[in-house]
């Protein structure tokens, strides 16, 4: 099994700045992607960023330029640093991981709680 362990969570003003960070940990035998979703009150699930195993990179257009996905293969950690936070970036941040354990398959983190206030 795998397991996905998030932080970094919490409240910060408008214009504030976070960094989440995601481990996996567990039978691991190779990651294809890690991502980062929310979801916000009264909306669904979206993408916020993703990074492949060779490095691309994927970003919603409401967080491009403000937002950075990064990763650390030697921890099996993935960050997601969030400047120039707003208002509406207000969710609960899920890590998603798409790796190889005994088969193929996406694994969530229990998500962390970020409020931006104004």
């Amino acid at each position: 099994q795998v397991q996905l362990v998030e932080s970094g969570g919490g409240l910060v003003q408008a214009g504030g700045s976070l960094r989440l960070s995601c481990a996996a940990s567990g039978s691991i035998f190779s990651i294809n992607f890690m991502a980062w979703y929310r979801q916000a009150p009264g909306k669904q699930r979206e993408l916020v960023a993703r990074l492949t195993s060779i490095g691309s990179t994927n970003y919603a257009d409401s967080v491009k330029g403000r937002f950075t996905i990064s990763g650390d293969n030697a921890k099996n950690t993935v960050y997601l640093q969030m400047n120039n936070l707003k208002p509406e970036d207000t969710a609960v941040y899920y890590c998603n991981v798409n790796c190889l354990s005994r088969t193929i398959r996406d694994y969530w983190g229990q998500g962390t709680q970020v409020t931006v206030a104004s």
